[in-house]
């Protein structure tokens, strides 16, 4: 799968999978009312590289001390 972007480049999409806490599941749907409400309307793929854009952009210190504040979770698919 490609898409176009910056220009005539094709870029390689990537799909994945992942667990997250429900509530911070929940707080995706929330800021995708809140930039509704401010006339953005975004995609969750689109909110979740946002984030990831600001992650990179933070220093060192800064990006150690969010995800320090990130909990665990037990990775992997629950047993049948």
């Amino acid at each position: 799968v490609t898409t176009q972007a910056m220009g005539t480049r094709l870029e390689k999409l990537v799909r994945d999978s992942y667990a997250m806490p429900e509530a911070e599941y929940a707080r995706i749907g929330e800021l995708k009312k809140r930039l509704a409400a401010l006339g953005a309307e975004v995609k969750k793929s689109e909110l979740l590289r946002g984030g990831i854009a600001v992650l990179a952009a933070l220093n060192d210190a800064e990006l150690k001390a969010v995800m320090a504040r990130i909990e665990r979770i037990k990775t992997g698919r629950p047993a049948k």
